[in-house]
């Protein structure tokens, strides 16, 4: 099977993640271009960044248009991550390979852990809510996870929208969209090196991700989001245990 048709397909399940969950499919984008695509470990987290970044903005202006994005407060809790994005995105080239890939591993089997625990609907204030410390720590660990290992963050961006904001899901989906979006760029500004990323190939990743994400918006209408959190999390696992054994070995 040729790289450009293993990239349409790692971007159309990274995209529909994303558009159904608010976050997950990123954390399969770096390890679907490592051994799928044969890029470094540094170069899969600034590939993965620009992935993320691109499909995160196409998928925020669909659930924009649907009044699923709490545009003031998501901007505050992204704010707090912006810092941190953009010191460990200045770092993580520095960090030796297995350290990389070893702690992208610990952090996919995080994701499937959320993912499988269930999420507690919620009835509190919507977007005001307190504990605006809490919320502020949260934001600045997603920034420094987003710039350190290339993932947007969304896996744990929506549970805390859940509940440290107290946001339905609907909400927190689309709201840590902007989360993501804003980590992102932030972590790419400090970067900047793009030259050498294979655009023949994140080109396509990039589209099909953005067609994935439109998809599992709508998928969101006929699954419930337990059974694709489920399904994902069984992926993830099978994804983190595969890297943690190549890194160590």
């Amino acid at each position: 099977m040729s790289a450009l048709v293993l990239a349409l397909i790692a971007g159309a399940v990274v995209g529909l993640a994303l558009g159904a969950l608010g976050g997950g499919g990123s954390v399969l984008a770096v390890p679907a271009l490592i051994y799928l695509l044969g890029f470094t470990p540094a170069a899969a987290t600034t590939a993965s960044l620009i992935i993320v970044t691109v499909t995160s903005l196409a998928t925020l202006y669909a659930h924009a248009r649907t009044g699923n994005v709490r545009w003031r407060a998501g901007a505050l809790f992204a704010a707090a991550g912006l810092l941190p994005a953009a010191a460990a995105g200045a770092t993580a080239s520095r960090l030796p390979q297995p350290v990389l890939t070893a702690a992208f591993a610990a952090v996919a089997a995080l994701a499937a852990v959320r993912m499988l625990r269930p999420t507690r609907a919620t009835t509190g204030p919507p977007a005001d809510g307190a504990r605006p410390a809490k919320a502020a720590g949260t934001g600045a660990g997603l920034g420094a996870l987003t710039g350190l290992l290339g993932v947007g963050g969304g896996f744990l961006a929506v549970p805390a929208l859940v509940t440290v904001l107290a946001f339905e899901m609907q909400a927190a989906v689309g709201t840590s969209l902007l989360v993501i979006s804003v980590n992102s760029l932030a972590s790419l500004a400090t970067r900047g090196a793009t030259a050498g990323v294979d655009w023949a190939l994140i080109g396509p990743f990039t589209g099909a991700a953005i067609l994935g994400a439109w998809d599992g918006k709508r998928l969101t209408a006929k699954v419930t989001g337990a059974l694709l959190q489920r399904t994902f999390a069984v992926v993830l696992l099978a994804v983190a245990a595969f890297m943690l054994i190549d890194a160590l070995t």
